[in-house]
């Protein structure tokens, strides 16, 4: 069987074909259907075919993931190949997303040669899918005579990069497909929404989010997939809202991370613990912070529409609101799952620690913390526009998706509705009741 370093290198010379995109103009996904149809009728022995051959090919008789592989960049070739169409997939985009994950998997199956470490192979995969979308985007521009915009394309390609390399730990190898037609459309609504993209701004969000990432995996905070779901997450806060968004963020996933920690074999002992020694995973990372994610890209796009009939500063709220209840709520878990006496919020009887929609004072006073706490910095630092009295409005919408989450923990939460849809919910609840405060109040237009 085919070293699989070869193969990975192989894959990237099949991906370099976008590049020829410029030059091929509506036909630039001609390239890849030819090498799908051939990967699927005609190589089925040989060099080429022993090149390419993943663990099951041989069995098939046919190369299904080349076929795979370049049928999905067919796909995204057709959506680039009309120019001045509605709906058309920028260039730049079609190249980061072909590149990304090919040479992102040759830079993983590199690492891998000399070490067994996961989480290197993962930061091998984003390093060189990082520089392979960083530098095809550049070829492209300079073939077709356009900008070399440097910051856009290190924020396409490290979106990009950070999306697959998320996107592969949660699935399987023969969902690379999946994996490119995904990071394709994703960053089509990245490069829309982000019409600015600065310099400094983009130097700052990779260097930040990329430390702070590096340390919540070594400090146990969060898992892999956790940190890659974060370090997204961050980017995006930065490029697309500013670095005022960047750290309402960081406040909830530093607090919220080391409450988790605090105390944590004492949790472990009472039953009430987080799984993975408290590390919080992609699940766990979007069920908290999925609302703020809507809420940037949202605020982003809010100019792009015609006639702005929603005023950007909603999203402001909704962003800091989300999280908001998002403190409340881990910092009333994490400390009120130390103290006994826990009752059920709906009838007030007693019930055991760690029973779904238990609350105890102790919780709830930290969970009132928490919300002020995120209120307090989003007053701060989520820009001028935000009036005295917008923390109040932050921390009462925080108050109502802590109280939501221990109402659906007592009714609803269990073996059909999970903890992370319950935590969705609640972060939707806060940062709803924080943008409706908001317009009721008269705080934005």
């Amino acid at each position: 069987m085919t070293d699989p370093l070869w193969r990975a290198g192989g894959f990237a010379a099949v991906a370099t074909l976008a590049l020829a995109a410029p030059a091929l103009g509506r036909a630039v996904a001609l390239p890849f259907a030819l090498v799908a149809a051939a990967a699927a009728f005609v190589v089925d022995d040989g060099p080429l075919f022993d090149l390419f051959a993943r663990p099951g090919d041989q069995q098939e008789g046919r190369l299904s993931g080349l076929a795979g592989f370049a049928l999905a960049a067919t796909g995204l070739g057709v959506l680039t190949a009309f120019p001045g169409a509605t709906a058309t997939m920028p260039v730049a985009v079609f190249v980061v997303s072909v590149l990304v994950l090919a040479y992102g998997n040759l830079g993983e199956r590199l690492v891998e040669r000399g070490s067994s470490d996961p989480f290197l192979a993962t930061a091998g995969f984003v390093a060189a899918g990082f520089a392979a979308g960083v530098a095809g985007q550049a070829a492209v521009a300079t073939v077709a005579n356009l900008p070399l915009s440097y910051p856009r394309f290190a924020f396409l390609a490290a979106a990009a990069a950070l999306a697959a390399a998320l996107f592969r730990t949660m699935l399987y190898v023969r969902d690379d497909p999946l994996v490119m037609v995904s990071v394709g459309v994703l960053c089509w609504l990245f490069d829309a929404v982000a019409a600015d993209v600065a310099p400094v701004e983009v130097g700052v969000a990779l260097a930040l989010t990329a430390v702070l990432g590096v340390l919540a995996y070594v400090l146990g905070t969060a898992s892999a997939t956790g940190m890659l779901t974060g370090v997204l997450l961050g980017l995006l806060a930065v490029v697309l809202g500013g670095l005022g968004w960047l750290v309402v963020l960081l406040t909830f996933f530093a607090v919220g991370g080391l409450s988790t920690k605090f105390r944590y074999d004492r949790k472990l002992q009472r039953g009430v613990a987080e799984d993975d020694g408290g590390a919080r995973g992609t699940e766990n990372v979007l069920g908290n912070a999925a609302v703020a994610l809507v809420a940037v890209v949202a605020f982003a796009a809010a100019d792009l529409v015609p006639g702005r009939p929603v005023d950007p500063a909603m999203f402001r709220y909704l962003f800091a609101g989300s999280l908001a209840a998002a403190m409340a709520d881990t910092l009333s878990s994490e400390v009120g799952g130390l103290f006994d006496g826990p009752r059920l919020v709906t009838t007030f009887e007693a019930v055991p620690p760690g029973t779904d929609g238990g609350v105890t004072w102790q919780g709830t006073i930290a969970g009132l913390v928490g919300a002020a706490a995120v209120g307090s910095v989003s007053l701060l630092l989520l820009g001028t526009r935000l009036p005295g009295d917008a923390a109040a409005v932050v921390v009462v919408g925080g108050v109502v998706g802590m109280f939501t989450d221990s109402l659906l923990g007592a009714t609803i939460e269990g073996d059909r509705v999970g903890n992370e849809a319950v935590n969705l919910a609640a972060t939707a609840a806060g940062g709803a009741a924080t943008a409706a405060l908001a317009v009721g109040l008269g705080l934005v237009a």
